[in-house]
């Protein structure tokens, strides 16, 4: 699977189950409500610095930005 695609399928998917909007979320983060818009559509190829950013702003760890879902 394409890295970025999954980045950032997990990324909304977590944000989501905050219950989070993506302006929340760049509130938290620091990052613009553009760029998180890109990125969960996967258009962004961020960098392990981004990942690990935005994971903290969501409260989770970087490994859970990367992982393939569970399909289980």
């Amino acid at each position: 699977m394409d890295m970025r695609k999954l980045v950032g399928e997990n990324c909304a998917r977590l944000r989501k189950a905050k219950g989070w909007t993506q302006e929340q979320l760049a509130e938290r983060s620091g990052f613009s409500q553009q760029y998180l818009s890109d990125l969960e559509r996967g258009e962004r190829n961020p960098t392990i610095v981004t990942i690990y950013e935005i994971a903290q702003a969501l409260d989770v760890s970087h490994i859970e930005l990367v992982a393939p879902a569970d399909k289980g």
